[in-house]
């Protein structure tokens, strides 16, 4: 285990660099008119992504960080999705044709609380807009309490080939004091229902950190997911307590939240299980089979990060549609309305406004900054001497970052062969901390606008 040292080194508040900039340099000096901009510069033929937001639950969990609300009223969730469906259009018409679409996510919240005649819809709708790749993943997330009747088939039905859904964990304690009661019945069921539909690929999301979790409990719920459910691939989450920006996690008994050596140990036991029962260990949280898309472009140096974590996607754009939908672009990123009811307001101000509030623009820095923080989060190891030459800076433009990763060095985090530095396998569960030497823009240490690093 780590020394206590290390961990008060390498302890504090950091991004979980799914984007750079982070979503904390977003500001409302990029608006509406630089989407419309970036989304009407783009040029004919630029293959892109869709990503669908779903703000709404059956049921809330307490440890959820996202933008989400009930909403129990089926025709507020019809017109929803009359919402998303117009965003879709107006997007459209600023794009022109021949853009072809190689990755489609729904996620949320749980996009199936939409009806399934308006998920049916949307899908009609992005299928008339954009051309759909042959072999494009179109992937959803699901929650195993609340998955209607039809649903499966449906799924099958429009195209989906790839299904996730949280586990957490299977302690009913640990379900207790988290308000997400989840039986191992219900989630068996909800998989053998997808598979059985026709849908191939599942993955799995565990977390480790929550109150009265153990090391034993973490193993245990690990080890029966990967022996009974079998998932294509598992992300294994630290539980990101921010009750200054969730206000539901202040109801969360902070006393058994356990410290950062637990957590360490509780992660270590997972990864010690996923490990034994024949998982390959992706990046800094997920876990893949053997032959599994997510392994073979880990391994081939291909696999991408974004605000859905690690992807197989390249596309250079991605564009997100409903309330706080992120969208990335070469020249930076933009951000919709955050609730739904916002979302709703911008969107019934005309005909043809696009919705966002907020953003940032990427300087040529931050590109290249962005290129080595994504390489070493995607790879575990990076030469930012060879990125600097690709973009034309000097081989000395991360001086500022040595002190920090010679001190990692010695820590046994990171090893260093001249300009290249590769993370140890003690090293792993430190990427982040790694990854924040080359943020120009990271927070003073000890600033409350992230999650723990460990």
């Amino acid at each position: 285990m780590p020394s206590s040292d290390l961990l008060i080194r390498y302890g504090g508040n950091l991004p979980r660099y799914t984007s750079y900039p982070t979503a904390a340099q977003f500001d409302a000096s990029v608006g509406a008119d630089d989407s419309e901009a970036w989304l009407r510069a783009m040029a004919p033929g630029t293959p892109l992504s869709l990503y669908l937001h779903v703000p709404f639950c059956d049921a809330l969990c307490l440890f959820c960080g996202c933008n989400t609300s009930v909403m129990r009223d089926p025709a507020g969730r019809t017109a929803y999705g009359a919402l998303l469906m117009d965003e879709l259009r107006r997007v459209a018409g600023r794009l022109g044709p021949d853009h072809p679409v190689r990755h489609v996510q729904w996620g949320g919240g749980t996009p199936t609380t939409l009806p399934p005649e308006t998920m049916r819809a949307a899908m009609q709708t992005i299928r008339r807009l954009f051309t759909i790749e042959r072999d494009a993943e179109i992937a959803i997330e699901l929650d195993p309490r609340h998955m209607p009747d039809a649903y499966p088939d449906l799924l099958r039905t429009l195209g989906f080939n790839r299904v996730s859904l949280g586990v957490q964990d299977l302690d009913p304690a640990v379900q207790t004091a988290c308000g997400r009661i989840q039986s191992r019945a219900q989630t068996e069921d909800c998989v053998r229902r997808v598979r059985a539909a026709g849908i191939a690929s599942v993955n799995v999301d565990l977390i480790y950190g929550l109150p009265y979790q153990t090391v034993d409990g973490a193993g245990e719920t690990a080890a029966t997911v990967a022996a009974a459910l079998r998932p294509d691939r598992l992300a294994v989450f630290g539980y990101a307590h921010v009750p200054w920006k969730q206000k539901r996690q202040a109801l969360l008994p902070e006393s058994v939240l356990p410290g950062p050596a637990e957590r360490l140990a509780q992660r270590a036991r997972i990864d010690a299980v996923l490990r034994a029962a024949g998982y390959r260990a992706i990046g800094l949280d997920h876990y893949a089979r053997p032959g599994d898309a997510l392994t073979l472009a880990a391994e081939g140096g291909t696999m991408r990060r974004n605000f859905q974590g690690y992807t197989v996607d390249p596309a250079p754009v991605l564009i997100g549609i409903g309330a706080s939908a992120i969208s990335s672009y070469p020249q930076g990123m933009t951000q919709n309305a955050l609730t739904a009811a916002a979302y709703a307001r911008l969107m019934g101000q005309g005909t043809d406004t696009l919705p966002v509030v907020r953003g940032v623009r990427r300087t040529d820095d931050d590109r290249l900054r962005g290129a080595v923080i994504e390489r070493l989060m995607c790879d575990l190891r990076v030469d930012p001497a060879a990125i600097g030459a690709h973009h034309g800076v000097p081989a000395t433009w991360f001086a500022d970052a040595m002190p920090g990763l010679h001190q990692a060095a010695a820590d046994g985090i990171v090893t260093l062969d001249g300009a290249m530095i590769r993370m140890t396998d003690a090293g792993r569960p430190f990427l982040r901390n790694i990854a924040a030497l080359f943020d120009a823009h990271r927070a003073p240490p000890g600033a409350a606008r992230h999650a723990g690093a460990l």
